[in-house]
């Protein structure tokens, strides 16, 4: 039988009576698959796998405990031969096609009428592949498609009229690559994406055209739509019956104003899903080689967005503190630190721009860096961490480190510039 032979289709058997003829782990699998297409099964076999009868215990399915007979066809829709013994299962295929019943024979490929695919399932896409009879082949064919649906590579989105929803996707600090596989996914499917600034810009250009784009993007000091407009066009949106995802910077439930969102889309009754993302209180950190934790320097950190939280926490070297947004106030935030007791020598470190081509990274110490970071023209996207953590960093000054503390190259391949 040639590939160019098959019409592929698709059947839908629910509450249909099926045959399968034999018990081990083929007719299992086939048993399995189609007691999950709501078949009324019934297996014919004088042996069954543990799992048949657990499922013929069970009252999913019949076991007739024999030898197969010519009459086990009659009033069946569909057939599947698996015995492995090429005599039955050529018998059972032939009293199968003399009533005209379609049927699989697992024996010989080429003699069958039909072919089960390798299937698999991506939200409401079901994927099969036939492979000119050779299931292994098949199956790496259906993984590989089904892993491109599922990192969005190829595109889920519908295209008939459906529920709308939003989903609230953190995109991470900036590289593609740091999106997660669900949020890539969701991306893929939506009809509007309401993006910031920040994040994965460049996933927007691999949009379809007719996705709409809404820029709601805020800078420091200027938010040119207020967040309850925001707030307003998510529900707006979803109730067009439109897929929403909203792509955010970092982690939507931290410091991104997700759970303000989500709220307002439950309130209105829509649907609404939150998928987490790199913060970059965390990741930022990461890319200059600077750990918020690490052994025997720092086991807490506290993540704040401004100089009056200061005061609630730790004030010491051993205690990371995680600046956000936090440029315009460094000075302000140095000085209030001073105050609450922590030395003058403290390391701090900035990193702007993280995991992006123009990433720069300025290291110096409490007392030193508001000027250090003035004289450099440090801006915001920038992360702050203040603490001895940052000796850790490959690029700390030498005179930072001592014997106890070890360094390792950050996984970074992108320019960076020490200041100090």
């Amino acid at each position: 039988m040639a590939i160019q032979d098959i019409y592929p289709t698709a059947l839908r058997l629910l509450g249909r009576p099926v045959l399968v003829v034999g018990g081990g782990p083929v007719a299992t699998r086939r048993a399995k698959g189609l007691l999950d297409a709501g078949a009324l099964v019934t297996v014919v076999a004088p042996v069954a796998s543990p799992a048949l009868q657990d499922m013929a215990g069970a009252g999913l399915l019949t076991w007739a405990a024999r030898p197969y007979e010519s009459t086990d066809v009659d009033g069946a829709w569909f057939v599947q031969t698996a015995t492995g013994d090429p005599a039955v299962d050529a018998q059972v295929s032939a009293d199968a096609e003399a009533q005209r019943v379609w049927c699989v024979n697992a024996s010989d490929h080429e003699a069958s009428a039909a072919w089960t695919p390798a299937v698999a399932v991506v939200d409401d896409v079901k994927i099969a592949v036939n492979a000119g009879g050779d299931p292994r082949r098949a199956m790496a064919v259906r993984d590989a498609v089904a892993t491109a649906l599922e990192t969005g590579d190829l595109p889920l989105r519908r295209r008939r009229a459906h529920r709308g929803s939003v989903a609230l996707v953190g995109g991470g600090p900036g590289d593609t690559g740091l999106i997660t596989v669900r949020g890539r996914r969701l991306l893929g499917q939506a009809d509007v994406v309401v993006a910031d600034r920040l994040g994965p810009r460049e996933l927007l250009n691999e949009l379809a055209p007719d996705v709409r784009v809404i820029e709601v993007g805020k800078t420091p000091g200027h938010h040119p739509v207020p967040q309850a407009d925001i707030n307003r066009i998510l529900v707006e949106e979803a109730l067009k019956g439109h897929r929403v995802v909203r792509l955010k910077g970092g982690d939507p439930y931290v410091l991104g104003r997700g759970g303000e969102e989500a709220e307002h889309c439950r309130r209105h009754g829509v649907e609404v899903e939150v998928v987490s993302g790199v913060t970059s209180a965390i990741s930022v950190p990461a890319a200059a080689g600077i750990p918020v934790t690490h052994r025997g320097l720092a086991k807490g950190f506290s993540v704040v967005t401004g100089h009056e939280e200061l005061s609630e926490v730790p004030a010491r070297a051993d205690h990371t503190i995680v600046l956000l947004m936090g440029v315009g106030q460094l000075r302000e935030s140095a000085s209030a630190l001073g105050e609450a007791g922590l030395p003058a020598g403290t390391p701090v470190g900035i990193v702007e721009n993280g995991y992006l081509p123009d990433q720069r990274v300025t290291i110096g110490t409490l007392g030193s860096i508001a000027d250090q970071a003035e004289a450099a023209g440090v801006a915001n996207p920038a992360v702050i961490v203040i603490g001895d953590v940052v000796r850790v960093s490959p690029f700390a000054p030498s005179h930072f480190k001592t014997a106890d503390y070890s360094t390792t190259s950050p996984n970074q391949p992108r320019k960076t510039v020490f200041t100090t």
